[in-house]
């Protein structure tokens, strides 16, 4: 006798998005602001390196919580393709794939993770470099991160866009949360494209991190709650996009 499976609901898809969007908010925290902002002193390249190889295993623990994020991430663009997909399909599968696109740079950013330990940990390289070298390309490394992780989130920008779009669209979402959205997801763009042009970005630094993380939090943090409360539950599906 053939098992049948069976086709994940959107109230199901909005759920499995929803706890994944909880478990990020924990590991992105921490993984931001007490590993990379806890270590990482950024003109202080000597003082960067001490800090890594003294909490090596803090640092691990960052990489690993990065790691984590990247694969929920696979596993929320699909949730969210499910719930979406109703309103437009090709919208949606565009939506989810911008997602990857970004979750694929992510992967790509911690690599560079990875390359720091062996630095940290790797005597053979004291051969080849003195330890002002070793520093120097450690923190050559950890930009390379920043650098990478900042490309894909140029795409993740579009992702909430597209997502606010939607939301927008269905009728059943909150159009503050749909507007909310699509504000986050143009911060994220407007900041890679000043980091890009502007030779002192630093200057301005404080600034564009309340333009990003003000909305960003917002609207992620309302997401998730309608993901778990509200997403998925209309009994006739979402409408479709005229």
């Amino acid at each position: 006798m053939k098992s049948q499976l069976t086709e994940t609901s959107p109230r199901t898809a909005a759920r499995i998005a929803g706890f994944g969007y909880l478990i990020l908010f924990v590991l992105g925290i921490f993984a931001n602001f007490f590993v990379r902002t806890g270590l990482i002193e950024p003109d202080d390249a000597a003082t960067t390196f001490t800090n890594i190889a003294n909490s090596e295993f803090l640092f691990r623990t960052g990489l690993l919580s990065f790691l984590i994020i990247f694969l929920l991430d696979v596993v929320i663009a699909w949730a969210l393709y499910v719930l979406f997909r109703s309103i437009s399909k090709e919208l949606s599968l565009l939506t989810a794939w911008f997602r990857l696109v970004y979750t694929v740079f992510l992967g790509v950013a911690v690599i560079f993770f990875f390359a720091v330990l062996r630095l940290v940990e790797g005597a053979e390289y004291l051969t080849a470099f003195d330890t002002g070298q070793l520093d120097a390309h450690a923190m050559l490394l950890l930009d390379a991160f920043n650098y990478t992780w900042l490309i894909g989130l140029a795409s993740f920008g579009i992702h909430l866009i597209l997502i606010g779009y939607l939301m927008l669209k269905s009728r059943v979402a909150p159009r503050l949360l749909g507007v909310v959205l699509t504000i986050a997801g143009a911060a994220y763009i407007v900041d890679t494209v000043a980091i890009s042009l502007l030779s002192n970005y630093a200057d301005y630094e404080s600034v564009f991190l309340v333009i990003v993380a003000l909305p960003a939090v917002v609207a992620e943090l309302g997401f998730t709650i309608w993901l778990l409360t509200r997403g998925g539950k209309q009994p006739h599906g979402l409408a479709e996009v005229a």
